[in-house]
C-alpha cells in the first residue's frame, strides 16, 4: 500500500479532537477515497494533560506549534488554533516557507492575510486549503472554486453565522427579546462568553470576504466589507416582518454591480418564500448564482466538531490524492483588481420603524423628509391610537440609494416627535 499521509495538527480544541476522532473512526473509508491512509502523527497544544476525549498515545507532542512546521516526518500541517495573528499565522507562514501543504479552518487569518499567504503558497508550490473556514461542513469553497468554475458568478448570499441565526430563530419562534435569547445561547454553548465577533457580524464578514474573493476572482478584501450586527433587532421588528411577509436574517451578500463588487453583512428582511428564509437554528446556507448554472443552494451545519472536521478531512483527502487548486481559484497574476463598491451606492428597499408621539402632523413631517431626499414610500403601518403617547409607525420604501436613505434618516431622528433612534432594516428580494 502507498505510504500513509502523515498529518501534524496544531490546536486540540473541539475541532482538533473531532478531526482525530473522524480520521480514526472512518480510517478505512478515508484510505479508500484518498488512495492511502491518512494518519495523525504529531500534535501541538498548550495543555498536555487535559482530557480531550481522544487518545494521544504515540503522537509526537510539540509545545511550540511553529516548531512543528519543521517536523521532517509531517507531510501536512493542519492549523486549528484560530486567530489572525500570533502562533496561528506564524505556523502557517513557517509551513508554507518549508513547502509543506497547509490545511486551516481559520477564516480570520485568510480574510486579513489571505492575499499574502496565497502568494507565499504559490511561490513555494505548497497547497493552502481552507474548506473548513467557511460554513463548516457545507462544501461552499469547493462549490465556488471547482464545481462552478465555468460560471460567471453574479451573486453569493449566505447565512454564515449559526449563533446569529439561532438567536433570530428563537426570537421569532418564541417572541423573546435579543438579550434574553443571547444569554440562553451562551448557557447552551451556542454563543461565546464574549459574543461580539458573532453578533456584531465580524465572523460572517470574514467568511464573506473569502467567498467574494473566490466568486469574483480577485484578492481577498476584508476592509471593503460593510458590517452590521443584530444587537438592534427587536422582537417587535420580527413580528412586524412576519406580518409583512418577511423573515429577518443576518446575511452576507457579495454581488457584481455596475461599479464593481459590493460586499456587505447586515440584517435583512427576506421574503418568507425564499429558500434562505427557511434556514433556521444553528444551520448555515450559501446561495450562489451563476450565469449558466442559475441558483445553487447549499445548507448544513456551519460549526461544531463533526462538520468542521469533515471539511478539514476533505482537504486532506485532496492532498493525499495530489489534487491542487490555486488558493483563490486562479494564479495570483490572473486575479483581477475589481473595484469595491461603497455601501453609500447600494440601491434597495428599506423597512423603517419609528417610535413617535401620536399627535397631528407627525407623519406629514416624516414623509416630507423622505420626499425631500427622493425616497418613495411603498406602505405604512400604524396600529391603534394613543394621543400624546408613543406609538410605533412602520414604513417600507421603494428602492432608493443608501446615501439618500441615510441622509433622510438623520433628519428624521432629529425630529422632536421621534422619541428614539429609528430601526432600519434593508429589504432583500434576492
Amino acid at each position: 500500500m502507498t505510504r500513509p499521509l502523515s498529518v501534524a495538527v496544531a490546536g486540540l480544541g473541539t475541532v482538533g479532537a473531532g478531526l482525530l476522532t473522524l480520521l480514526r473512526d472512518n480510517a478505512e473509508l478515508i484510505a479508500a477515497r484518498a488512495g492511502r491512509p491518512i494518519v495523525v502523527t504529531a500534535v501541538a497544544a498548550r495543555d498536555r494533560n487535559r482530557d480531550r476525549g481522544v487518545s494521544l498515545d504515540g503522537l509526537r507532542w510539540y509545545e511550540d506549534p511553529v516548531a512543528m512546521a519543521a517536523d521532517a516526518q509531517a507531510d501536512v500541517i493542519v492549523e486549528l488554533i484560530g486567530g489572525s495573528e500570533g502562533p496561528a499565522r506564524a505556523l502557517v507562514e513557517a509551513a508554507l516557507a518549508a513547502g509543506k501543504p497547509v490545511v486551516t479552518a481559520n477564516k480570520a487569518l485568510l480574510a486579513l492575510h489571505g492575499t499574502a499567504l496565497a502568494g507565499q503558497a504559490e511561490a513555494s508550490g505548497a497547497t493552502l486549503a481552507y474548506e473548513a473556514a467557511v460554513a463548516g461542513g457545507i462544501p461552499a469553497i469547493k462549490a465556488l472554486r471547482e464545481g462552478l468554475a465555468a460560471n460567471g458568478i453574479r451573486r453569493v448570499t449566505g447565512i454564515l453565522n449559526g449563533t446569529c441565526n439561532y438567536i433570530l430563530t428563537c426570537m421569532r419562534e418564541q417572541g423573546r427579546e435579543f438579550g434574553d435569547v443571547l444569554a440562553e445561547a451562551q448557557k447552551l454553548g451556542y454563543a461565546e462568553a464574549d459574543p461580539s465577533f458573532d453578533i456584531d457580524g465580524i465572523d460572517a464578514a470574514h467568511k464573506l470576504a473569502i467567498l467574494a474573493a473566490l466568486a469574483f476572482g480577485r484578492p481577498v478584501d476584508f476592509p471593503a466589507v460593510h458590517v452590521e450586527g443584530i444587537r438592534a433587532i427587536s422582537a417587535l421588528d420580527i413580528r412586524l416582518a412576519d406580518q409583512l411577509g418577511y423573515r429577518i436574517k443576518l446575511l452576507g451578500i457579495a454581488e457584481r454591480t455596475e461599479g464593481g463588487v459590493a460586499t456587505r453583512v447586515h440584517p435583512c428582511m427576506v421574503p418568507a418564500s425564499h429558500p434562505i428564509a427557511r434556514v433556521d437554528g444553528v444551520f448555515n446556507a450559501v446561495v450562489a448564482e451563476g450565469d449558466f448554472v442559475g441558483r445553487v443552494v447549499l445548507e448544513g451545519r456551519g460549526a461544531g466538531a463533526g462538520p468542521t472536521a469533515s471539511a478539514v478531512a476533505a482537504d486532506l483527502i485532496d492532498i493525499a490524492r495530489g489534487r491542487a487548486t490555486p488558493v483563490w481559484g486562479a494564479a495570483g497574476a490572473a486575479l483581477t483588481s475589481i473595484a469595491a463598491e461603497p455601501m453609500e451606492r447600494h440601491h434597495g428597499a428599506y423597512y423603517l420603524r419609528l417610535m413617535v408621539l401620536d399627535r397631528p402632523g407627525v407623519i406629514a413631517d416624516v414623509t416630507g423628509v423622505l420626499r425631500d431626499h427622493g425616497v418613495s414610500l411603498e406602505s405604512m403601518i400604524q396600529r391603534g391610537r394613543a394621543p400624546g403617547e408613543a406609538v410605533p409607525v412602520v414604513l417600507t420604501t421603494h428602492a432608493c440609494r443608501e446615501s439618500s436613505m441615510r441622509a433622510a434618516l438623520a433628519r428624521i431622528t432629529a425630529l422632536e416627535a421621534v422619541l428614539e433612534p429609528p430601526a432600519l432594516i434593508r429589504i432583500e428580494t434576492l
